[in-house]
């Protein structure tokens, strides 16, 4: 990976001529082509030599042939990708220096490993003795500096991405693209032009971040062209990866009953706990399984996140999956289509393009009698992309939407509140919370996505949110319907 000193330092000039030292190894190879074609495989071809023999010579002698010929093609498509790194990579450069000397003049110092800080020397008397003695002053000079650093950093990030692209390009070059050509790992006779927008968007598709709470963001920084193009080859691959997952960082609304463990428990508290136990088993009984499973959760005390099963919630409270349908899907989707549509005519409307996009975060309360009880007031939105393809004989591009529904919340217990349950049964929110108090009970985070729904944006047609009957197998042991890992 190019550090900031070999990305303004290296010596390009060399990409070009080895370019120039491949088209030549090119014209060398043609020439022995035709050599071999008039001295070697021309003998198997003459009168003289008739015959099975000379039919399974001219077998072998053609493949060899064509390796030549494959030879000519692999070596010229390396060169074309040399002078395409050349071009690319100068350009990238000079964006490079470019951000270097914007810093400067905003009264930065640039060092020669990149690195970025606020240049004191470039203060008057006057403005230097007022930065030595005005620490704000001095807090947004280094905000500054690191609103640069992160400039270059990016720059530098560019190079590094169309380095990682050269390297993916030439490697796709020289491998051999048909196995029933004759030869084993022979030279690639069709060598394909880089699909991507450029040497930077091949390097950053080659390159998916491992850790999956990132992998999101590194979806949203490809090329519209780039994501077409990985969707139709990776498309499940990438969806099980993430690419799908909200940018939206929620954080609890409250601070729920403090801190954990903090104080004894009682004899009251046990019995309190005690009778929570037994809320828990009768919402079993009655079908409230999420409700019970949730409560459950609480009374284990780990604090560990829990997936909430969201398919199901929108299959059972009918107010939650149209204000879905109403409030995320059918408020964006015209904004969302334009967006994508924008983005297709500007790659020239030929090649699929795909779009992230993300519904506002709103804050809704359940209806359902279940989920009311199992998780209540929470945070909710969609995350997905748009997708246009283009479609044959000019007709006009399919335009769809691929989305998720997202859903956060704490579950903790309000003071000043009570909650009824089935079978008479009122608890004091008071109560439940000062379980979490004494350490006997743990207050955690809710969090859930559902499956991937799809709606046509190409007509006119309302967003339907049509999820599957989801069972009711789960039960207030079954820990999720759904594993205790915050997806």
């Amino acid at each position: 990976m190019p550090t900031y000193h070999e990305a303004v330092s290296t010596d390009l000039s060399k990409l070009t001529a080895s370019a120039d030292k491949w088209d030549e190894i090119a014209g060398r190879f043609g020439k022995l082509e035709d050599q071999y074609k008039r001295d070697v495989q021309g003998v198997a071809l003459g009168e003289s030599w008739q015959g099975l023999s000379a039919q399974a010579a001219n077998d072998r002698f053609t493949v060899t042939l064509k390796e030549f010929q494959g030879a000519q093609q692999e070596a010229k498509a390396v060169a074309s990708i040399l002078r395409e790194a050349h071009a690319q990579l100068t350009d990238l450069r000079s964006r490079i220096k470019s951000v270097r000397d914007d810093a400067v003049k905003d009264g930065m110092r640039v060092s020669d490993q990149g690195v970025v800080a606020f240049d004191t020397e470039q203060l008057s008397q006057s403005e230097r003795t007022a930065y030595t003695h005005d620490p704000s002053y001095q807090d947004s000079a280094r905000a500054r500096a690191a609103e640069w650093a992160q400039r270059l950093d990016q720059a530098v990030k560019a190079v590094t991405d169309a380095d990682d692209g050269l390297r993916v390009a030439l490697q796709a070059a020289v491998l051999d693209s048909d196995f029933l050509d004759g030869t084993f790992n022979g030279f690639n006779r069709r060598p394909t032009e880089n699909p991507y927008p450029s040497l930077e968007e091949a390097g950053k598709a080659a390159n998916m971040p491992k850790d999956k709470e990132k992998v999101a963001e590194w979806w949203r920084g490809l090329d519209p062209v780039t994501r077409g193009i990985l969707l139709q080859e990776q498309g499940d691959e990438l969806r099980a990866a993430g690419i799908m997952a909200p940018l939206y960082q929620w954080k609890s609304p409250d601070e729920g009953s403090g801190n954990f463990d903090v104080e004894d428990p009682t004899p009251r508290d046990v019995w309190l706990h005690a009778q929570a136990l037994s809320i828990a088993t009768a919402g079993d009984v009655i079908g409230e399984t999420g409700a019970s499973r949730n409560m459950l959760h609480y009374l284990r005390g780990t604090g560990q996140p829990l997936n909430l099963d969201v398919d199901r919630a929108l299959h059972d409270d009918s107010g939650f999956r149209s204000g879905v349908e109403r409030e995320h899907v059918a408020a964006n989707q015209a904004v969302w289509r334009q967006k994508a549509m924008d983005e297709f005519q500007k790659s020239g409307g030929s090649k699929t393009v795909v779009v992230p996009v993300e519904s506002a975060t709103q804050h809704r309360t359940f209806a359902h009698d279940e989920w009311f009880h199992a998780v209540g007031s929470h945070a909710q939105n969609v995350s997905g992309f748009v997708t246009v393809a283009p479609s044959a004989n000019g007709a006009a591009p399919k335009v769809s939407l691929d989305y998720q529904v997202n859903v956060w919340d704490r579950y903790n217990w309000d003071a000043g509140k009570s909650t009824a349950f089935p079978g008479g049964v009122t608890i004091e929110d008071s109560d439940m919370s000062r379980l979490h108090t004494v350490g006997i009970a743990r207050e955690f985070d809710m969090r859930g996505s559902s499956s991937t729904y799809t709606h046509d944006l190409s007509g006119h047609t309302s967003p339907a949110v049509t999820p599957e009957d989801q069972g009711r197998e789960g039960t207030r042991g079954d820990v999720s319907r759904g594993d205790e890992e915050n997806r």
